[in-house]
């Protein structure tokens, strides 16, 4: 999907503050946080929302599930934290490729 920006983060195209990247997945810190610790899980692959997976996507998406509580721990979050799936337009998706939002820790820090 050539514009697709989390596509063109996963192949460096467009930077990104990893948090996390194995050969199927990349975790990356979120521009625009709405909580201290405000970090997506999303796979390499394109794949624009949860609807369009399917069978064959049962492995990578419990990956990326059990990879938030790892990555929350390591990030700080060890009271707890919030996943979040945005699917379609009507569900507030905004980039149209899946991603787990992972968050928490109180407000955002702000920058001046």
């Amino acid at each position: 999907m050539n514009d697709c920006i989390f596509c063109k983060i996963v192949v460096g195209e467009i930077p990104g503050s990893r948090v996390y990247e194995d050969d199927e997945v990349l975790a990356f810190h979120d521009i625009h946080p709405f909580a201290r610790v405000h970090f997506l899980i999303i796979p390499k692959a394109h794949i624009a929302t949860l609807a369009d997976c399917g069978a064959e996507h049962e492995r990578l998406l419990g990956k990326m599930l059990l990879l938030a509580p790892r990555l929350a721990s390591e990030q700080g979050l060890d009271a707890g934290f919030k996943t979040l799936i945005n699917t379609g337009r009507g569900g507030g998706q905004e980039v149209f490729h899946i991603h787990v939002h992972v968050f928490g820790g109180g407000d955002p820090v702000k920058r001046s």
